[in-house]
């Protein structure tokens, strides 16, 4: 099971920095990087992470099994280690009644046959700047009281067998946690109404010229 050998660390500027590192100098398969807090968290497109000392699971594995759907079985996973229904913001957001509490992060270099994947979740946090307000949320503020380690102990079960399950299986998952899935979209480009990802993981989205596969970028809910 993933998660062996595994890294905690009080303080950090980024579990993924630390994991990219040890990914570098040889960790095996698996290896796990945890921490309380960290100076210089990042998600998507250079965005910052900032979260309360032990409020949030941050958490970044490295893998050398590397698959295409890794970020979408990170997604499911994430999902499924939830004690309550979830969703999946395309890309790799996954939402609770339509604010984010986890957030995916997918680093690394194939051509060295190694990836790493950060995964930040909001626990136990219960309240955030205003600019987020309204946007995050907490399994707490969800109403579940569950620590770290045990949201942390079923993700690394879920990633277990996710990761390594077979490409139409993850779709399959993956589409039926879609949260944009009919909804009108915007992105800087354009809008139109989302309609699922293609096997690549690329989101559809039907415009008024025809349907356009989206690969990467913001994409916001007109709603």
């Amino acid at each position: 099971m993933i998660g062996r050998p595994r890294v905690h660390l009080r303080l950090t500027d980024s579990t993924n920095e630390r994991a990219r590192a040890l990914a570098a100098a040889g960790a095996p398969h698996g290896t796990l990087v945890t921490a309380d807090e960290q100076s210089a968290g990042r998600g998507r497109q250079g965005r910052a992470w900032t979260a309360p000392p032990r409020s949030a699971l941050l958490m970044s594995l490295v893998l050398r099994e590397l698959h295409e759907t890794l970020p979408l079985a990170a997604a499911v996973a994430t999902c499924e280690a939830l004690p309550l229904d979830a969703s999946i913001k395309w890309p790799n957001d996954v939402w609770i009644d339509g604010r984010k509490v986890a957030g995916i992060l997918v680093e690394g270099r194939p051509q060295e046959g190694w990836a790493v994947l950060g995964i930040g979740m909001n626990v136990t946090a219960l309240d955030f700047p205003p600019e987020l307000r309204g946007m995050a949320t907490s399994l707490h503020l969800a109403g579940e009281d569950i620590g770290n380690e045990e949201v942390l102990g079923r993700l690394l079960a879920g990633l277990d067998r996710w990761l390594a399950a077979p490409t139409a299986e993850v779709l399959a998952a993956w589409r039926s946690r879609d949260a944009l899935a009919g909804e009108p979209v915007r992105w800087q480009n354009g809008s139109g109404k989302a309609s699922g990802i293609d096997d690549s993981g690329a989101l559809l989205v039907d415009t008024d010229s025809g349907r356009v596969a989206l690969h990467a970028g913001e994409v916001h809910l007109l709603r």
